[in-house]
C-alpha cells in the first residue's frame, strides 16, 4: 500500500504526510511543497515559517509554509519514522523553538478542512509586534536607534500578515502597531486613513509612510530600504565530511521502525474497510517534541569544530563624567550598565554578567543592528555608588536599563547572570515590555550643564589608539596620528611653557595684589608691651 505523510508548519508550518501518492496528487505549480528526508531540515526545520492542504497553503501564502511528505519512498522511511508516523495521512505543526534550526513539532488536533488547518496555523505563528498608546510610543521609539515601523490599525487585534512581517524583519527592523484611538501618536506622524504603515528609517532619517496595497510582497519591498529580510531558508552551514557505519544502523533502525508501524496499519485496515486515498487517521494524544533531525547520525558521528567567535568586553566607564555624559543626562537615550563590586579578584558572578553582555552585544553589532550601548561601571567610579544607594541596589553585581530623556529604569532582578536570561531582559526592554520605575531626583543632569567629557586611551600601537578616540569623539569628527621627531616635540613643549608662565605669573599677581588689598582692609591691631 502507498503511504505518505502530511506535515505542517509556521511562522508556524504544516506538514502533511499522507500515502505515497504525495509526489503525483501536488503538481509541480502547487502552493503545497513536496519534501523529503534530505530536504525538510532546509525548507522546514531551519525556516522562518510553517505548512497544510492545497486550499489551506494558498489561504496561508506569505503566512506559513504548507508541505507533504512521501514515506512510501524507501528514503523517506527513516525520516517518517523518526516524526512517529503510524497512520496516514498524519499531519504535524511545526513552530520555531528557542534553539535555531530545532522547532518544536506537535500533532494537529483539529478539524481536517482548511478553515480548520488555516486557523489553527495562524494561532501558532509568534508575535513579536509591539502593541503602543499614546503614553508609551515615545519611549519605544527612543529605544535604540535602529529602523522601526509601525502599523496604525482599526483592529484590536494582531493580523498574521503583520506578525509574518516582524518575523521577516526580527532584528532588523522593531515592528509596532497603535489603535485608531491614540489620537497624540496619529497627528504626530500625519495619519488620516487606516490601516498605515509607515516606517522609520533609523540615523535621524524622515519617517516615510507607505502608499501601496496591503500585500506582504509589496510590504516587504518597502520595508526593506531600511534593512534586508532574513533569509529563509537560513544559509546553509558548513556539514561534516565524513560519516560513520552506525550512521547507516540507526538509518536501517528508523527504517524498520516505520516499516512495521506501516505495515502494523495496513493490516488493522485491511480488518476494516479496504484501503483508500481519502481516509485519515492519527494518535490522539500526543505531546509536543523538539524536531528530529532528518539526517539520523550517533554520537560517534565526526562533528566539524567550531572556532568561538570571542566576543571583546563592553566599554567600562571609569568616571563620573563619562557615565553622565553616556547615560545621565536629559538627552541620553537607553543605556545599560552592569555595576560591579569592589573585588580583588573578579567574582563569577561577574565574569559572567560581562561575558553575558558582551556576547550579546557582539551578536547584534556583527549583526549591525543598532542596539542600545552596554557599559561596565567599576566600584571605582564614585558615581556607581550613587546609583546603588538612590536606586536601592545591592553590593554584588548589579544590572540596571536607564534612559536619562524619559527618566526611567528596569532593574534586572534575577541572581544568576546565564546569556540566555539576561538576553531575555534585554529583548523585554528592546520590546517595551514590563513595568519601569522613575529614576530619583538629582541623579539625571541637564545636558547643557554637563561638565566636559573626559578622553581615556589606552596606551598601544597607533591603530589600537586611533579605534579608542574614534568610540570617544563626537560624530563626524575624524582625525589624524602623526609622527614627530625629538626636535618638533621639544619646540612644542618649550612654546607652551612659554605661554603658561606669563600666565601663572599673571595669577599669582593677581593673588598677590589680592592678598595686599586684603591686608589694607584688615583693622591695625593695638598692641600692649
Amino acid at each position: 500500500m502507498v503511504q505518505a505523510f502530511s506535515l505542517a508548519w509556521t511562522a508556524a508550518s504544516l506538514l502533511l504526510l499522507p500515502p505515497a501518492f504525495a509526489n503525483g496528487l501536488y503538481s509541480k505549480s502547487s502552493p503545497v511543497l513536496q519534501v523529503s528526508g534530505s530536504n525538510y531540515d532546509s525548507l522546514i526545520a531551519k525556516s522562518n515559517h510553517t505548512p497544510a492542504y492545497e486550499k489551506a497553503a494558498k489561504s496561508l501564502n506569505g503566512l506559513a509554509k504548507v508541505a507533504a511528505v512521501n514515506c512510501d519512498e524507501e528514503s523517506n522511511k527513516p525520516f517518517c519514522g523518526s516524526m512517529g508516523v503510524q497512520g496516514f495521512p498524519t499531519l504535524k505543526i511545526v513552530k520555531p523553538g528557542k534553539k535555531a534550526g530545532k522547532p518544536i513539532v506537535e500533532d494537529y488536533q483539529g478539524a481536517r478542512s482548511a478553515k480548520g488547518i488555516v486557523d489553527t496555523v495562524i494561532d501558532k505563528i509568534p508575535n513579536h509586534v509591539k502593541r503602543l498608546k499614546d503614553d508609551d510610543y515615545q519611549d519605544w521609539l527612543e529605544d535604540g536607534d535602529g529602523p522601526k515601523a509601525i502599523l496604525f490599525s482599526d483592529k484590536g487585534t494582531t493580523s498574521a500578515l503583520l506578525k509574518a512581517i516582524a518575523i521577516d524583519f526580527l532584528g532588523g527592523i522593531s515592528v509596532a502597531q497603535i489603535r485608531d484611538k491614540e489620537r497624540e501618536a496619529m497627528e504626530v506622524f500625519h495619519v488620516e486613513k487606516m490601516p498605515t504603515l509607515v516606517l522609520l528609517p533609523g540615523g535621524g532619517k524622515d519617517p516615510v509612510t507607505y502608499n501601496g496595497e496591503m500585500k506582504k510582497e509589496a510590504m516587504v519591498a518597502f520595508l526593506s530600504q531600511a534593512a534586508s529580510p532574513n533569509p529563509d531558508p537560513a544559509p546553509k552551514k558548513a556539514k561534516a565530511s565524513s560519516s560513520s557505519k552506525s550512521d547507516k544502523s540507526k538509518a536501517s533502525k528508523a527504517s524498520s521502525s516505520f516499516s512495521k508501524a506501516s505495515e502494523s496499519h495496513a493490516s488493522s485496515e485491511a480488518k476494516t474497510a479496504k484501503a483508500s486515498q481519502t481516509m485519515e487517521t492519527m494518535d490522539d494524544a500526543s505531546q509536543p517534541s523538539e524536531s528530529p533531525d532528518a539526517n539520523v547520525v550517533t554520537e560517534d558521528t565526526h562533528k566539524p569544530v567550531k572556532v568561538p567567535d570571542v566576543a571583546p568586553p563592553i566599554q567600562a566607564l571609569p568616571d563620573a563624567a563619562s557615565l553622565q555624559h553616556k547615560c545621565l543626562n536629559t538627552k541620553a537615550g537607553t543605556c545599560i550598565l552592569a555595576l560591579l563590586p569592589e573585588e580583588t579578584e573578579p567574582s563569577p558572578n561577574t565574569l559572567q554578567a560581562i561575558s553575558s553582555l558582551s556576547e550579546i552585544h557582539h551578536k547584534h553589532e556583527t549583526a549591525k543592528r543598532n542596539l542600545f550601548p552596554f557599559f561596565q561601571l567599576p566600584s571605582s567610579n564614585g558615581q556607581a555608588e550613587v546609583l546603588r544607594e538612590s536606586l536601592k541596589l545591592g553590593s554584588g553585581v548589579e544590572l540596571i536599563a536607564m534612559n536619562g530623556k524619559r527618566a526611567w529604569y528596569r532593574h534586572y532582578s534575577k541572581s544568576t547572570f546565564g546569556r540566555a536570561e539576561v538576553e531575555d531582559w534585554i529583548d523585554g526592554i528592546r520590546m517595551g515590555e514590563g513595568s519601569k520605575e522613575k529614576v530619583p531626583e538629582g541623579l539625571i543632569l541637564e545636558a547643557g550643564e554637563l561638565p566636559p567629557e573626559p578622553v581615556h586611551i589606552q596606551s598601544g600601537d597607533p591603530a589600537s589608539m586611533k579605534e579608542q578616540l574614534k568610540k570617544q569623539v563626537p560624530k563626524g569628527v575624524d582625525f589624524e596620528f602623526e609622527e614627530l621627531d625629538e626636535s618638533v616635540y621639544e619646540s612644542i613643549i618649550a612654546q607652551a611653557s612659554a605661554e603658561t608662565t606669563p600666565r601663572e605669573a599673571g595669577e599669582q599677581k593677581a593673588e598677590g595684589g589680592e592678598s595686599a588689598a586684603k591686608k589694607e582692609e584688615e583693622p591695625i591691631e593695638h598692641i600692649e608691651l
